[in-house]
């Protein structure tokens, strides 16, 4: 069990033990502690609200929110997979923000395109070497897989953003959102399967 948690780091924590330390330390005081464990998992909880929520800044709200909750309920990580725990606790905060979206919905002030999207959430898939033909292209299919993913109900998209986007496997998948292997695997099968039938 340790091996396969050790294969789970972000780079900038060389093993285990160096996350348990953290997690110790943060739990004795020590905010620097808390805050490295921040940095390395940011861009997976970043990823993840994006993901879910479909927007820059309720991702943004999101990962903030979720680090906040971790540092206050630290005390309560029973070890085991620190970024599964990560993961249940973004995955919670954003279904709390689209209930709330529901309950009060809104209107993007930001420019979008024929589809809804913001303009702006593209530009981080610019590269500057690329020719224009080929950065259209990519940044058409981009819009096109997220407009797929966005169509699938919540339970489906989680499970394809967990395993297809973010590589977790089907048991730690599962830990993450508290259901048996068998309903991950069903659930990205079938959300697999609708996402062949969109895009195609």
């Amino acid at each position: 069990m340790e091996k396969e948690f050790f294969y789970f780091l972000p780079r900038n924590l060389q093993t285990a033990s160096d996350e348990r330390a953290l997690i110790s330390a943060t739990l004795a005081g020590d905010l620097d502690s808390f805050n490295t464990l921040a940095l390395a998992y940011q861009n997976l909880v970043y990823n993840v609200a994006f993901r879910i929520l479909g927007e820059r800044f309720s991702a943004e709200d999101a990962a903030q929110q979720t680090f906040i909750f971790a540092f206050r309920k630290l005390s309560s990580f029973r070890g085991g997979s620190f970024r599964s725990w990560l993961l249940r606790i973004v995955t919670n905060v954003c279904y709390d923000e689209l209930c709330r979206l529901k309950r009060h919905p809104t209107s993007s002030l930001e420019f979008q395109d024929e589809m809804g999207a913001e303009i702006e959430s593209l530009k981080w898939m610019v590269d500057p070497g690329e020719l224009p033909e080929d950065e259209l292209e990519r940044v058409d299919l981009a819009r096109t897989i997220q407009a797929c993913i966005d169509e699938l109900p919540l339970e489906y998209r989680l499970v394809v953003i967990l395993v297809d986007i973010q590589g977790l496997d089907y048991a730690e998948t599962a830990k993450t959102l508290g259901l048996p292997m068998g309903t991950v695997k069903s659930r990205l099968a079938r959300a697999r399967a609708r996402l062949c039938l969109c895009l195609r």
